[in-house]
C-alpha cells in the first residue's frame, strides 16, 4: 500500500471520528431536508456565552426549539398518515393521578353560579399544578443545573424581559402537529411473554429495549439517511406501561406511592420506569432532530436520573426539544397494534398563557 493510500485512509479515518465542522456562525434552518447538514452532538459548534454542549442555534429570539422543524410542508406530508380519520385523544383524566406525585398540589375544581345567582347560569374554577397530569414541559420548567439556565440563556425569573421567549406561550402561537411514531415498549413486553418490571420502580430502558420493540413494530429505527423510518422533526412516543399500570392501582396503593419520601438524586424514594440516560440513548434522542418526546409516565427518563445530567437537562435546556409527560397512550398502542402502522398524524394545542411553565397536553393522535 503507498504512501498516499495509508494517509487518505487515516484523513477518511480522522474525519469520520471528528465528524463535520459547524462554525459558531452555524444556524438550523426549518425546511432543512438532510441530516447531513444537522450537527450530530458531538459536531456541535461553540458558541461563545452559550453552554458547551447546548443547541441554541435558532438564534437569540427563539423560543420554539426543534418545533421550529414542525414547517407546513412537514404537517401536510403528515396527513398521509390519516387513513381512517379516527380520533384517539392522549390524556389522562386530570384528577386520575390522586395525590399526585412529587408531593405537588392536587386539582381543585370549583363550581359557581354567574352574578347574583338568581340565574341557571353555571361557571367554574380550577386551580391545578400542570406537572400532576398529562403534560407539556415548556422552556422554562427545568433548568440546566449546574449553570442554572433554561434553554436559549434564560434565567430563572419568567417575569424578565429577555426570558418571555421561555414561555409556553411560543408554543401556542405556533402550534404542535406532525408526524408521531409510537414505540410500545409494554406492549413488546406482553406480546414476547416478558414479565412486565415493576414501572413504580427505576427500571431503564434501553437504545437496545427500543431497538427490539422498533423490529417487532416493523420499523427501522434509523434515519431515512441511514436506511430507517426516522425524519427530522418527528415526535416520538414511548409507552413504557406506567400509566396503564397506574389504572390498576386501588386507593390505598396510590396513597403509598404518593407518599413515598422524596429528594432529588439517587436514594430519593421515588423511582419510576423511563429511557436510561446512557451516552448512546443521549446520542441517539439528539441526532434524531425529534420536535417533541412523550411517554406515558411521571419523567420520560427513568428516574431519579443516574448519568452526570439528567435527560431534562439535556432535551429541554440545552438542545430545545418538547417534553410530554403523563400521556394517555394506551388505547392508541391497541389500535396501532390492530391496525399494524405506529406512524400517526399528532396534534398537540398548548394553553396560551404569557410566561407559562408548561401545559396540560391537550393532544390526540389521528389514525
Amino acid at each position: 500500500m503507498s504512501f498516499f493510500s495509508v494517509l487518505l485512509i487515516l484523513i477518511l479515518h480522522w474525519g469520520l471520528a471528528i465528524g463535520k465542522y459547524f462554525p459558531a456562525t452555524y444556524r438550523y434552518n426549518p425546511d432543512e431536508i438532510s441530516y447531513r447538514n444537522l450537527p450530530k452532538i458531538h459536531e456541535l459548534p461553540e458558541v461563545p456565552g452559550h453552554i458547551n454542549g447546548s443547541a441554541w442555534l435558532w438564534g437569540p429570539d427563539d423560543g420554539l426549539g426543534r418545533l421550529n422543524f414542525l414547517t407546513s410542508t412537514r404537517i401536510q406530508a403528515s396527513l398521509k398518515f390519516v387513513k381512517l380519520g379516527e380520533l384517539i385523544p392522549l390524556n389522562l383524566p386530570v384528577k386520575l393521578i390522586d395525590p399526585p406525585l412529587f408531593n405537588r398540589p392536587a386539582f381543585n375544581h370549583k363550581f359557581t353560579r354567574f352574578g347574583d345567582g338568581s340565574v341557571l347560569v353555571q361557571d367554574e374554577e380550577f386551580v391545578m399544578n400542570t406537572q400532576t397530569s398529562t403534560q407539556l414541559d415548556g422552556f422554562h420548567h427545568f433548568a440546566h443545573l449546574p449553570s442554572s439556565r433554561f434553554y436559549n440563556n434564560c434565567t430563572g425569573d419568567p417575569s424578565l424581559p429577555s426570558n418571555k421567549k421561555c414561555g409556553i406561550q411560543s408554543w401556542a402561537s405556533h402550534g404542535i402537529a406532525g408526524r408521531g411514531i409510537l414505540l410500545d415498549y409494554a406492549g413488546y413486553l406482553k406480546a414476547k411473554g416478558i414479565t412486565v418490571s415493576d414501572p413504580f420502580s427505576a427500571h431503564n430502558i434501553t437504545i437496545k429495549n427500543l431497538r427490539e420493540v422498533a423490529q417487532h413494530q416493523g420499523i427501522k429505527l434509523k434515519t431515512v439517511e441511514e436506511g430507517g423510518d426516522i425524519q427530522i422533526g418527528d415526535i416520538l412516543l414511548i409507552r413504557s406501561g406506567f400509566s396503564c399500570a397506574y389504572k390498576l392501582l386501588d386507593p390505598a396503593q396510590r396513597r403509598a406511592l404518593a407518599d413515598r419520601p422524596y429528594t432529588l438524586g439517587p436514594g430519593g424514594g421515588y423511582g419510576f420506569i423511563g429511557v436510561d440516560q446512557s451516552k448512546e440513548m443521549v446520542r441517539w434522542l439528539h441526532d434524531s432532530y425529534f420536535s417533541l418526546v412523550v411517554g406515558d409516565q411521571p419523567a420520560f427518563e427513568s428516574w431519579p436520573p443516574q448519568g452526570p445530567l439528567s435527560l431534562h437537562e439535556q432535551i429541554l435546556s440545552l438542545w430545545g426539544v418538547a417534553l410530554g409527560e403523563f400521556f394517555d397512550l394506551d388505547r392508541l398502542a391497541t389500535r396501532c397494534e390492530e391496525e399494524k402502522r405506529w406512524i400517526m398524524f399528532f396534534v398537540s394545542v398548548s394553553w396560551n398563557v404569557e410566561g407559562g411553565i408548561a401545559s396540560w397536553g391537550n393532544a390526540m393522535a389521528i389514525l
